[in-house]
């Protein structure tokens, strides 16, 4: 139990340096060998999800303290079932934040593995990837440069989750699509996405 309570601290702390996709494949298989993996049990799944809906979905952002306190709580929980998959997007979260901070860009490669293993491993243990997943990696292959992979997951996470206005909205910046911006435009014209890129 112990050995999971330090690889989080541990994984939290290593998030701050650039790591490359293998390290970041090594560092995850170390958590998921202390895992308690349930396919049956869906409260990371849910916690992503909303983390998704309150984040991006919404018009603005609905993040609440009682979320932000249900999340550490899971985490700092040993018998979390499939903690592993939260920890490594906390530690995606957390990269993405302190070279926010720090005004520096993110490490493409630390994102993109991180994006790909999250993806391999929420299809295998829910049977299903999360939203928030193909926003994520969209953005890390557009970061890259791979602007024909990013248009890929794009249009993979649009044929799951149509009614995504995040998805909707970088799919449209990729590809100009009329009927997107259409769409953004007149139904969504208050989203925060919409307005930070200035879609009209």
């Amino acid at each position: 139990m112990k050995k999971l309570i330090l690889a989080f601290f541990f994984c939290i702390s290593l998030s701050t340096f650039a790591q490359s996709g293998a390290q970041v494949k090594d560092l995850f298989q170390k958590i998921k060998e202390q895992a308690k993996i349930d396919k049956n049990d869906r409260a990371v799944y849910e916690v992503l999800d909303e983390f998704y809906n309150k984040n991006l979905q919404a018009e603005n952002d609905e993040m609440t303290p009682e979320m932000v306190q249900r999340i550490e709580k899971m985490a700092s929980d040993p018998n979390t079932k499939n903690l592993h998959i939260l920890m490594l997007f906390l530690m995606y979260q957390q990269h993405i934040s302190r070279t926010s901070m720090a005004g520096k860009a993110p490490d493409t490669e630390f994102q993109i593995e991180t994006m790909n293993i999250l993806e391999n491993e929420t299809r295998e243990v829910y049977g299903k990837v999360p939203a928030i997943i193909y926003i994520y990696k969209a953005e890390s292959l557009d970061a890259a440069g791979k602007k024909n992979e990013a248009k890929l997951v794009l249009d993979q996470g649009l044929k799951e989750y149509p009614d995504s206005v995040p998805l909707k909205v970088y799919r449209y910046l990729n590809t100009k699509d009329e009927a997107l911006k259409n769409d953004l435009v007149k139904n969504h014209p208050n989203h925060w996405m919409v307005q930070q890129f200035g879609i009209k």
